[in-house]
């Protein structure tokens, strides 16, 4: 059963003093791995010109054209490398500016080409190097049409990635900074830090902080369109870059053709109900995986009480954080260990023997296997900056925390609501940046019906949030697919097939569908 989602606490969004925006930046130099050289910002490995962004004077005229040259790497043999001139803030077209990276793979079949399609990932992760990944797991030989009749583009987005990117010297929650405050002084000292990151990434990025917002982005991808020469593109998305795709399509109605979008997340209601539905989805996941764990012979752990022992885990680490062999990292919490957790689940139920071998490497007193990041897409401090500018950030109290505190454990007993939208959320509190409004509700009138495509158990989202974003878009239809994984493109012919079928000739499978391969 899902636990019932209650009203988030009545308080309107904490109003932050406008931090200044014009922090030098700093003056390396370097290669950004597209064949050019880099200048300014902060080894950003990506070109800005202006003084907020990248310490420089120059201001210049956005072109409008992308700059390719062939790609160096081999994953992107016979590939396209481009960067193209964007302004940091749409509003000063004349302002400074920065520097987008994207990757374009031709269609195979040039005579048959449908058009262009945009890959994109999750919010802080790169597309490119989603698209080298999947190249180098065999993209070709499985994806059919997706590869046959259509370009595919891959654009990190803006503080992302090749794109330049944000950089920051502060520690995203260094020791001693909880995400689940306990008392004032603890959430104070959250706060305290919050701010301090958040000072220093301006200090760096300058106006760049300010303007990494969803809707900024939504406007390099039309840039991008314009400088591709395409009257419309086609959208494959993966969670934040669902809502990126809706913002899109609101911004510049009929400029996509269709909108493949994969584990959808529900943006309807509060940032609270967003970070519930999360813990809800997780905690299923993790008993998911407790259950396997119990009887697989996959699992280290089996035949055990694997629940009990991991809450065992966790309670000790947070009476005395467990240490990570060869001290390249601090001891671990509790708390890292319930974040770490939600890691293993998100990609797809293959990571269960290795989630299971940290519990008792761990268990062993030795938490490493924790600190590893299974998604290497993903920096989790470029992430940070956009969550704090889109959308309304309600808590600033400790009170409120508490609160939260309180119905995360009820929703998530095993993982006490550690999830990423709500680490994200707490990386937010204090933070001296005004944020964004979003909009997040109604039809979308200028997107065409979409395929979204929702994995029955996943630890992200639950399969319920599938339905209110194709609620969104009119015509849209939910293809469902028994199991637990991420990116299902890549590990089902079925969805492969539908996928195809849709991109190709805009035929959506019937609605209620459900693939069990």
């Amino acid at each position: 059963m899902i636990t019932p989602v209650l009203a988030a606490p009545s308080q309107n969004p904490p109003t932050a003093n406008t931090a200044s925006s014009n922090a030098p930046g700093g003056n390396a130099t370097g290669s950004n791995g597209f064949g050019s050289k880099t200048t300014g910002g902060n080894a950003t490995g990506s070109k800005t010109t202006g003084g907020n962004v990248a310490g420089g004077n120059g201001r210049g005229q956005v072109s409008g054209r992308i700059e390719w040259r062939a790609c160096a790497e081999a994953e992107f043999q016979g590939m396209r490398c481009g960067t193209m001139r964007v302004p940091v803030d749409w509003s000063r077209p004349g302002g400074e500016q920065l520097e987008l990276a994207l990757v374009q793979r031709p269609a195979d079949d040039q005579a048959r080409r449908v058009g262009t399609l945009m890959l994109n990932n999750g919010v802080g992760r790169s597309a490119i190097e989603q698209l080298r990944l999947a190249m180098k797991a065999g993209l070709p030989h499985i994806a059919g049409d997706m590869t046959k009749r259509f370009d595919l583009v891959a654009l990190d987005p803006r503080g992302v990635g090749r794109s330049t990117p944000i950089r920051c010297a502060e520690p995203l929650r260094p020791a001693g900074v909880s995400y689940f405050p306990q008392n004032q002084r603890a959430f104070q000292k959250l706060v305290t830090h919050n701010r301090a990151l958040a000072r220093d990434c301006l200090r760096r990025n300058g106006d760049l902080m300010a303007n990494v917002d969803i809707t900024s982005v939504a406007r390099d991808v039309e840039a991008v369109r314009k400088g591709l020469g395409e009257r419309q593109l086609n959208w494959y998305g993966i969670l934040y870059s669902n809502l990126l795709g809706r913002t899109y399509a609101d911004l510049f109605p009929g400029r996509l053709r269709t909108m493949y979008l994969d584990t959808a997340l529900d943006n309807t209601g509060s940032p609270l109900r967003r970070i519930f539905n999360e813990a809800s989805a997780a905690e299923q996941s993790f008993n998911r995986f407790a259950t396997w764990c119990t009887t697989s012979d996959d699992c280290v752990l089996k035949g055990r009480d694997v629940a009990a022992e991991y809450d065992a885990l966790i309670a000790r680490a947070d009476r005395d954080p467990i240490p990570v062999a060869g001290g390249a990292h601090r001891p671990l919490t509790g708390e890292d260990i319930r974040v770490a957790t939600q890691e293993f689940m998100n990609v797809s139920f293959i990571q269960w023997p290795a989630l299971a071998k940290a519990i008792a490497k761990a268990q062993a007193g030795d938490a490493s296997e924790f600190t590893r990041n299974p998604d290497r897409t993903l920096d989790l401090v470029q992430a940070q900056v956009p969550t704090c500018l889109d959308g309304a950030r309600p808590i600033r109290t400790f009170q409120q925390v508490a609160w939260v505190r309180k119905r995360l454990a009820e929703i998530s007993p095993h993982l006490g609501g550690a999830v990423s939208s709500w680490n994200r959320y707490a990386g937010c509190i204090g933070w001296p940046i005004d944020a964004k409004a979003v909009d997040s509700g109604g039809k979308v009138r200028g997107a065409p019906p979409a395929l979204v495509v929702q994995s029955t158990h996943q630890a992200l989202a639950l399969h319920s949030e599938s339905r209110a974003l194709a609620s969104q878009l009119p015509g849209s239809v939910v293809l469902s697919r028994a199991g637990d994984d991420y990116s299902m493109f890549m590990v089902s012919q079925c969805v492969r097939d539908s996928a195809n079928r849709y991109l190709t000739d805009r035929t959506l499978p019937k609605p209620g569908t459900v693939c069990t391969d």
